[in-house]
């Protein structure tokens, strides 16, 4: 490391910042500084919105999977029609996130994956909330170009990433082509009412902006939220992981 680079690294560790240097740390990256975006899984990629969200491209043809397995437990499918989820907890998929090109031949040795399930925490900045969008967009849409079959993930936060109250667009439905095949979640978000309003209310919206042909669902569809839309798409829905193991089925 340089005179220079140890001098800046000094000052940064003295402000307690984590700062890395991928100039010396690594071969593949250029930048001095990691902002996290990972600017090349865009590359030659289509954008949609003002916010330029990567586009995840509608397939040619829909592939309704068996099952959807969470990441961390992909290798204990038994099923060969199986999808790659990401409904768990951010940290268990966080290598992918950081390190995708690592993932690819793991990936494609599977029917379709879906693209990472960012969390969109009601309570997060709005600027946190667009992020994670534009993460999912982005490696998935990344995956999409490696060769894999990638299925967009539609995840809402708060009324802001649904609706057009702040921004001209409902960002939560950027970067994905309308009449495709996407998935959804509800387990472990619709707990309480106001979890049940929100995802209803969203569930609404992505419905009136993408119209989608195909929808997976992981986890529960309660008819308290879903029988008024039943008629407007094809929802497929799929039970937890959990569930799933101990029912005996994996």
């Amino acid at each position: 490391m340089s005179s220079n680079l140890k001098k800046l690294s000094s000052e940064k560790e003295s402000l307690g910042i984590g700062f890395v240097y991928n100039a010396v740390l690594s071969k593949k990256r250029k930048a001095i500084i990691d902002d996290g975006c990972n600017p090349e899984l865009v590359a030659g990629a289509r954008f949609d919105g003002i916010f330029e969200i990567p586009i995840i491209e509608r397939p040619k043809n829909f592939i309704i999977p068996d099952v959807i397995v969470p990441f961390s437990e992909r290798n204990k499918a038994s099923k060969i029609n199986a999808a790659i989820g990401y409904n768990e907890m951010d940290v268990n998929f966080a290598e992918v996130l950081i390190n995708p090109e690592t993932y690819i031949k793991d990936f494609i040795r599977f029917p379709m994956m879906i693209s990472p399930d960012c969390s969109l925490y009601r309570n997060a900045p709005l600027s946190v909330q667009i992020i994670n969008v534009y993460r999912n967009r982005a490696i998935g849409c990344y995956y999409q170009r490696k060769g894999i079959y990638v299925v967009p993930q539609i995840r809402w936060g708060n009324e802001l990433t649904y609706t057009t109250k702040v921004l001209p667009e409902k960002i939560a439905f950027l970067g994905v082509e309308k009449h495709s095949i996407v998935s959804i979640g509800t387990y472990g978000c619709i707990k309480s009412k106001e979890d049940k309003l929100h995802f209803k209310s969203g569930l609404e919206a992505m419905l009136e902006v993408l119209e989608p042909k195909v929808v997976l669902v992981y986890g529960s569809m309660p008819a308290t939220i879903f029988s008024d839309y039943l008629h407007l798409t094809k929802f497929v829905q799929y039970d937890n992981w959990t569930k799933l193991k101990h029912g005996g089925k994996y």
